[in-house]
């Protein structure tokens, strides 16, 4: 009995070897970008950091310890504990966790609600499109982001949940304008052209032709969106109106060290430095991943 053959036919194989090449070229334009492989590698530790917290930090979060307030680094606290005694390392580790929820979930928010409508105001046009959204979305983005987020997570009240959504709320017009743009420059084109003269339904032109072909600038504007929703989470806790206590938050620690300044100046330094290293590690990774999918950039 003759053994079944599985290897791919001349056609396969003549369709996948592009796409494989592509592949391998794209990503070797992210290997040669040094800073953005840096903060990739950064970020990849810092996420492994946040979902494993509970076996690598070395204390509570929350324990407090009266007999060890504001400790400088030590073989026991290597960073150092904060006014109530708790352990500056396992504060950090925790406050990954929220950094990092905060910005994925934010930027999650935005996307959900601004491609779907930049998808249908970019296609169908129309007066709704230049009369409503695109009014409403001018008038959102004459604010400034912070003091946007401010005020709706006011509104909201106090809380990580609703600050999350006062961030995403925020950047949700940045995507229906980047979509929007996107469709404007697609829908002319001769593909979706043929493919409308072909009968086929609006629906299935949007999501299977015009979607895929706008992908790359929506995937680097999320990328280096997370970045700024960390920062703002970060300021809305700093400012009481984010994370609440005693759920550790980088923001919320630097708005107890402020007190502390001149007895611990470290206290403020931790929090801060994470902060930086964080955005600045996503920014470096979203700019490789905007040269790795559109090498004419490089």
């Amino acid at each position: 009995m003759q053994q079944a053959t599985f290897n791919q036919s001349p056609a396969q194989s003549k369709t996948t070897r592009p796409f494989l090449k592509l592949y391998r070229a794209a990503f070797s334009r992210l290997w040669q970008n040094k800073l953005g492989t840096a903060g990739g590698v950064f970020l990849l530790l810092l996420i492994i950091a946040a979902i494993f917290a509970p076996y690598i930090a070395p204390f509570d979060p929350s324990k407090q310890d009266y007999s060890a307030v504001l400790q400088g680094p030590s073989a026991q606290h290597w960073l150092g504990t904060d006014d109530l005694g708790r352990d500056s390392l396992s504060r950090i580790i925790y406050g990954a966790r929220v950094s990092l929820k905060a910005g994925i979930i934010s930027v999650g928010i935005a996307l959900i609600i601004g491609v779907p409508i930049g998808l249908l105001s970019g296609y169908l046009k129309g007066l709704w499109d230049e009369l409503i959204i695109m009014r409403i979305t001018d008038a959102m983005l004459s604010f400034p982001p912070l003091v946007l987020a401010l005020t709706l997570a006011a509104v909201l009240g106090a809380g990580l949940s609703n600050a999350m959504l006062a961030i995403g709320l925020v950047f949700t017009p940045n995507f229906i304008r980047l979509v929007r743009g996107q469709v404007l420059s697609q829908r002319e084109r001769e593909y979706v052209e043929a493919t409308r003269s072909s009968g086929i339904s609006h629906f299935r032109i949007i999501v299977h032709h015009i979607l895929p072909n706008s992908l790359a600038p929506i995937l680097v504007q999320a990328t280096l969106s997370v970045a700024s929703a960390i920062l703002s989470e970060a300021s809305l806790s700093y400012l009481g109106l984010g994370t609440q206590p005693p759920t550790p938050s980088w923001g919320a620690m630097l708005s107890e060290a402020q007190g502390y300044l001149e007895q611990d100046p470290l206290l403020a330094v931790w929090p801060g430095l994470f902060i930086f290293l964080i955005v600045i590690s996503i920014n470096f990774f979203g700019d490789a991943v905007r040269d790795m999918l559109d090498p004419k950039l490089k």
